[in-house]
């Protein structure tokens, strides 16, 4: 069956050239050589069997096989025209679904969202948050934030974001603080520190790269979520391990507290897209200059 289907490249070549009535001029409008446009064509005669041009003076004209192709590809082209630009516009009018975990869709894209439907209105986002673990290849969602590790997979669109950085934190209700604040990090020893039983490497990734002892902290509530775990600091019930993108806005207002600083992990901040779609690449890129 596939050999009796034409070169589509051909047809396009040839299309142009009759509809223009000239082979330099097809080329220029499809930004290919002269040569080239004339193998197509040459190519397509060959298949055919029959000639679809014939010289006019300098010119050219179509024969009547050559007319006979012309209708049905101008038809057939105006058609998939038709059909593109509609699967666009409907593309375009849909809602934009973006997964996000909850604890940074509330500390970090909701005060932001109002801005973005004001600087890309036509996106029309639709948030979704999932319990448990986010799917970037969800059918449900046409992309996914969230942090994670590279390298990245090769059947999606990931356009990285931020790095991940994380540190302890403590709000200034704290009952410690105020020694906390003077003192080095082993001083969290003797803390019972705040967690998320959804990432208990955390505490222990800073604790080495602090050249402190992952054995000696005292892991002491754990929260299922993040969300929950940074209003329990805020609240003053212990010191917490955070990002510190979701804990940027708590400590530009006093709300939290950073002694000691955070450090860089493999993990990325990423958005996560199935498709080729022009609006993750909107999105990405309207998330990049809000993270700088």
């Amino acid at each position: 069956m596939s050999r009796d289907l034409l070169p589509l490249n051909a047809l396009r070549a040839f299309d142009a050239a009759a509809r223009l009535q000239s082979i330099s001029r097809a080329a220029e409008e499809l930004h290919v050589t002269h040569g080239a446009v004339s193998r197509q064509i040459r190519q397509l005669e060959l298949r055919l069997g029959l000639a679809l041009f014939e010289k006019d003076g300098r010119g050219i004209r179509l024969t009547a096989a050559g007319l006979r192709l012309r209708d049905a590809t101008s038809e057939a082209f105006e058609r998939l025209r038709e059909t593109c630009a509609t699967l666009r516009r409907e593309t375009e009018e849909r809602p934009f679904v973006l997964g996000c975990p909850g604890s940074l869709l509330a500390r970090w894209f909701i005060p932001r969202l109002d801005r973005l439907q004001r600087e890309l209105p036509e996106l029309r986002l639709q948030l979704s948050t999932r319990q448990g673990e986010l799917d970037p290849r969800s059918t449900e969602v046409d992309a996914t934030l969230h942090f994670a590790e590279p390298p990245w997979p090769a059947d999606m669109q990931v356009f990285e974001l931020a790095t991940e950085r994380i540190g302890p934190v403590l709000s200034p209700h704290y009952g410690n603080h105020a020694q906390l604040l003077r003192a080095a990090p082993e001083a969290l020893y003797d803390e019972q520190l705040l967690h998320t039983t959804s990432r208990p490497q955390a505490w222990p990734q800073w604790a080495s790269a602090q050249g402190l002892s992952p054995q000696r902290l005292h892991q002491g509530q754990g929260f299922e979520h993040l969300y929950y775990l940074l209003e329990a600091a805020v609240a003053g019930l212990g010191v917490a391990i955070a990002p510190q993108l979701l804990v940027a806005d708590d400590l530009a207002n006093g709300r939290l507290l950073a002694p000691w600083g955070f450090i860089e992990t493999p993990g990325r901040l990423a958005l996560w897209a199935g498709q080729t779609d022009r609006r993750s690449e909107q999105l990405a890129d309207w998330l990049r200059n809000e993270l700088a």
